[in-house]
């Protein structure tokens, strides 16, 4: 019976840790130079979701709406040429009345009539407190996912981890960043659960790590770690898997509310996988890990003495 082929996946460290390095980077660049397309919910502005009895062309509605005084409007289909979603900043001249200006504008071609379903408005320093509180609430699970590393395992562990997490974030924003995508609040909330997602994919194989340097004492910290990542590679393959075709589903047929949500989850699915044996397990490795933090040690005669 010959035995598992074991993929070397340390092997490949250096040159994946200057990929990951230089991706970040990127972004970051990005991320100073372009800064982030927010959307309204940290911005301030309008959100109004109009109804048409038939197809309407968006640029047309788009140059009515200009003719009615709104400028720097976003209009896109909400699933189906009859449904539009108008976004814009706040509109001076329009704090009052923003829903029945809109509907007037709107009503611009009698023979297709509109109505407005519902229309969210963000004040600018509501924009600004929810963008600090996103900052915070970041920051906050990062650190708190640290500790709950170190306390379970070992600070070796929790530095990779933590480090492996700040990685698939700035991964994400940073692709944002790069094209521009609309960034809200369903984005941020993606962003969380993938920090719970690959906390949760690097967990498993870090359970995997500190069995298999308990039972194979005689193999080097490499090979060891190589092992690791070979056996549970399968169920990290049926996970993301699974994970990837329900938000598939999602942005396909969600509909423009979920589009961006469903994209960022996408890109954080390969951040977080890739992550987890790249940069959490690598990291660790480079702090020197090996047996003897996971070897417990017997007691010292000494140690016994009243």
């Amino acid at each position: 019976m010959t035995e598992p082929r074991i993929i070397p996946f340390m092997r490949y460290r250096t040159p994946m840790a200057v990929i990951s390095l230089l991706t970040v980077i990127i972004g970051m660049i990005a991320l100073g130079t372009k800064g982030l397309n927010l959307g309204l919910d940290f911005t301030g502005g309008t959100a109004a979701e109009i109804a048409f009895s038939k197809a309407v062309e968006t640029e047309e509605l788009r140059e009515a709406l200009e003719k009615k005084g709104f400028a720097d409007t976003v209009v896109q289909y909400a699933g189906g040429a009859e449904t539009v979603i108008v976004r814009m900043p706040p509109q001076k001249g329009h704090e009052s009345n923003v829903s029945a200006d809109l509907l007037e504008a709107a009503n611009f071609n009698p023979d297709n009539p509109a109505t407005i379903k519902q229309v969210d408005s963000v004040g600018s320093q509501v924009g600004d407190e929810m963008y600090e509180q996103a900052l915070i609430a970041v920051g906050m699970s990062l650190f708190m996912m640290m500790m709950y590393v170190a306390f379970r395992f070992r600070w070796k562990f929790a530095v990779g981890a933590t480090i492996s997490l700040l990685h698939d974030t700035l991964f994400t924003v940073g692709i944002f960043a790069i094209f521009g995508w609309p960034f809200d609040l369903s984005v941020l909330a993606a962003v969380l659960a993938l920090i719970g997602y690959s906390l949760n994919d690097t967990i498993v194989v870090f359970d995997r790590i500190r069995e298999n340097f308990r039972k194979l004492r005689k193999a080097d910290p490499v090979e060891v770690l190589d092992i690791s990542l070979t056996e549970t590679l399968r169920r990290t393959i049926m996970t993301v898997t699974t994970v990837v075709l329900v938000v598939l589903a999602l942005l396909l047929l969600g509909g423009e509310a979920l589009k961006w949500f469903s994209v960022a989850l996408l890109v954080g699915l390969f951040a977080g996988t890739y992550s987890s044996i790249y940069i959490a397990t690598a990291y660790a490795l480079a702090m020197g890990l090996s047996k003897d933090d996971f070897l417990i040690q017997p007691k010292s005669e000494l140690d016994d003495r009243p």
